[in-house]
Order: structure tokens, then sequence, then C-alpha cells
């Protein structure tokens, strides 16, 4: 593609949408043209806070998809609209990002995958933290063999509260709390496909997943699937596992979601820690590597959670510039969307779940 800027629409402006928008604003190779939400004035703050007061505002999604001005849709929506939405930006001949996770269930990932494939636009299902710093920085030094054949992952979320962070509207939180919406919990659906990317970005996919799922109340009346813990076996009797713990009274830092993300990864000779997700506990370098007796930390790392949707969005605007295939493509999604379900489903039936990439 020329060097022209791709000109963009944003369709869904709740909270989140101010992390998708950074990179837009500040990349020669996208421009933001066009956004859309039922609650025009909502989108109109937001415009004028992003400085894109020249921007079209839609009420009507469908609006927008006729509008010769937007190049490519960043699909920001509740997950029982994913489908529907990506379905009608394909046809419509629209670039399309798709927030996580890509669909409800397997069924509905088929035919977008289908539909995406068959599609002569690139389309990506939009994954932040493989694109987070520490976590690029963790790979790298897998990929050069810094811990030699990694054995094990291990990912630890844990939510809890923050004096910092910022305040989720309600009307996104609400969604989420009802599973025809959501199709799965907050935290080891919704949040947890983040931590399925990362397992599934280290290690592949897994062969056998076992989950225990668990609900608790939180003061405000809503819910979070937790204390629950997941497990993985991977090819080559290699494991991992994600642990999900709401912790009400721990203390976080960061200025997004009271949340802390930790993981680590242990190969045949060294163990790599990365400290930080969301937010952090304490001052920890964002990576530390342990080899032969001796550790290093690596502290000049940019480790703010919005550099990775800063980053994942550069990718995305560099692949349709310079060519290359995005990160994740809709059967890479599938991938990680079946990773997360095998989870549900271990939860539910209360047994193992054999995984194949072709269920």
């Amino acid at each position: 593609m020329s060097e022209t800027p791709l000109r963009v629409g944003i369709v869904g402006t709740g909270r989140i949408s101010d992390l998708h928008a950074i990179e837009y604003m500040q990349n020669p190779r996208g421009r933001i043209t066009a956004l859309c939400d039922r609650n025009a004035a909502l989108a109109r703050s937001r415009a004028e806070a992003w400085g894109c007061t020249d921007a079209a505002i839609e009420e009507d999604f469908e609006a927008l998809l006729a509008r010769n001005d937007v190049d490519l849709v960043e699909l920001l929506l509740p997950h029982h609209l994913h489908l529907p939405a990506a379905l009608k930006a394909i046809e419509a001949g629209k670039i399309v990002s798709l927030q996580k996770p890509m669909c409800m269930d397997l069924a509905e990932a088929d035919r977008l995958v289908a539909a995406a494939e068959a599609h002569d636009r690139p389309f990506k299902i939009f994954e932040n933290f493989i694109f987070h710093p520490p976590v690029m920085k963790a790979k790298a030094l897998v990929a050069e063999g810094a811990i030699g054949e990694p054995l094990s992952i291990r990912i630890k979320s844990n939510p809890g509260k923050s004096r910092t962070a910022w305040e989720v509207p309600k009307e996104a939180d609400a969604w989420r709390q009802e599973m025809d919406k959501a199709g799965g919990g907050p935290l080891v659906f919704d949040d947890g496909h983040h931590k399925f990317a990362l397992a599934w970005h280290f290690m592949g996919m897994p062969e056998e997943v076992h989950a225990f799922i668990h609900h608790t109340q939180r003061p405000d009346g809503g819910w979070f699937d937790a204390p629950s813990m997941i497990s993985f076996r991977f090819p080559g009797s290699r494991i991992g596992n994600l642990e999900v713990v709401y912790s009400p009274e721990l203390e976080i830092a960061g200025q997004y979601y009271a949340q802390d993300d930790r993981v680590e990864i242990t190969g045949t000779h060294g163990v790599i820690w990365i400290n930080c997700g969301h937010g952090s506990i304490g001052n920890s370098s964002p990576v530390v590597l342990y080899r032969n007796g001796q550790v290093t930390e690596y502290c000049d790392i940019a480790s703010g959670w919005e550099q990775s949707f800063i980053q994942s969005t550069r990718h995305f605007l560099n692949v349709l510039h310079d060519g290359g295939e995005p990160v994740l493509t809709a059967r890479q999604g599938r991938s990680v969307l079946r990773f997360a379900l095998a989870a549900e489903q271990s939860a539910r039936e209360g047994r193992a779940i054999e995984v194949r990439e072709d269920d």
C-alpha cells in the first residue's frame, strides 16, 4: 500500500477506546476520520479529547461503513456483537481490526475465519498483551536461547484495588456480567484472553486443559470468576497454568485497571520473570533473567500498559503499508478462543478437555 495515511473509523467509544486511539493519533500512517457510537455525545467528547475535532460522528454503524473516507474499522464492541459487526465490515470492503475475543463460540469463529480468509483486505483480531514491551523482551530472550528450551509457563492474574486506576463506567462492567453478551466470565474468559494468548505465544497450543473456576461477589454487587486455576499440558510434556485471584484489599499501582499480572517462564537452562501487566506490585524490574547462577535485570523497558496498545497498532499499520501478516490473524484468534473455551468447558464438566487445532 502507499504511504497515504489509512483513514480509520473507531466503532465504540467506551473507556478502552482511549488506548486504541493513541497510535493512530501519533503515527503518520493512520488518521482517525470517523467515530461511531450510539451515544453521539460520548463520541464527540472522545474526538475532542483526542484532538480529532474534524472527525465525522456517526450513531449508526452501517452509516459509518458506507463512508468513503474510512479504510479501516476498529471494532470495540461487546462480545455478542463481534460476529455480525465484523461480517458487515468485511462485506463493506473495509480493513478490520476486531477486539478480542473474536466470537462467543467456535461455530461463530468458523464463520468469521471463512469470511476473513475469503476477504481481499487484511483482518486482525486485536490482542495487545503479546505486544507489551516486557513480553516482547522476554520473547526475544527465549528466541536467543537465554533459558534453553521452555518447559513451563506460570501466569498470575490478580485484581485488587487502586487509588490511581481509572474509573470503569458502570455500563462497561454491566454487560460483562451477562453471559449471553459476554460469553464467559470477566477474568477467565474476557481478560483471560490476554493470558491464553501469552501461553499460546510462548508455548503453542495445548493438548489438554483442566480448570477450576469459582465465583466471588464483589463489594459493588458484581461478580468475578475467581479464585480460579487453569492448567495446560503442551506437546512434549511441557506444562503451564493460569492462576486468577481476586484480592479486594490488595493495593495495586497503575493508571488503568486495578490489576497486576505476572509471568514466569522456566526453561532447561534458566528462568524469565515478567513482573508487570495492567499494573504492578512493588518496584520489581519489568523483566528478570536467571541463568548460570547470575541474575540480569532489564529495567530500561517501557512498561506502561498503554505501550501494548501502541505497539500492537503500530505493527498492524506497518503490515498494512509494508506487507506481512497481522497478529492475530482470524485463524490465530480462533486458536486462542479454543484455548479459552476449553477452560470454560472443563470447569463446567469437571474434567480435563483435550484440545485439537481442528476442533
